[in-house]
């Protein structure tokens, strides 16, 4: 359960932390990644800064994580994103399972590198937080982890007919 509860966490703080460096990005910069918690928009980086009520000085040392991590993880999003439409293309044609047991093997590797680099950042970033601050955060991740498992237990169960 408390693992559970810490990966919601991780979620919440990536996404906390990549609004903050879309945020944090000069005009000149090229765009984010769209659909990843890295490349929002400030969004939920505002609300978690009003939500947690982050200082100027929080706000700064997130930018200033986020901005020298994404160096590391824009390639391994890059990669994944070129894998998927390899991929894809095996999807919308003809299957080939000894083409797509290799690139699946090599998305699974590139996908573990990526949560290994967001879990240090995301404890980085945590650490960045009061004692006060994380308490909330973790109450947070605490209620929307029990929304969850009410909404599963809740979601009526699949029909295999259709």
């Amino acid at each position: 359960m408390k693992l559970l509860r810490f990966r919601f966490l991780v979620a919440a703080l990536a996404v906390l932390l990549g609004s903050a460096l879309a945020k944090s990005q000069t005009t000149d910069a090229p765009p984010p990644i769209r659909g990843h918690a890295f490349g929002m928009e400030g969004r939920m980086m505002g609300f978690f800064a009003k939500y947690l009520d982050l200082t100027d000085t929080q706000k700064a040392q997130m930018k200033a994580v986020m901005q020298k991590e994404q160096p590391t993880l824009k390639p391994l999003m890059q990669q994944l994103h070129q894998m998927d439409g390899q991929l894809r293309q095996y999807e919308e044609g003809a299957y080939d399972e000894t083409k797509v047991q290799p690139l699946v093997a090599q998305q699974a590797q590139t996908m573990v590198q990526l949560k290994v680099e967001q879990t240090r950042i995301h404890s980085e970033l945590f650490q960045l937080l009061t004692a006060d601050q994380q308490a909330k955060m973790k109450e947070f991740e605490a209620n929307r982890e029990a929304r969850m498992q009410q909404h599963m237990q809740s979601a009526p169960p699949a029909n295999p007919e259709e």
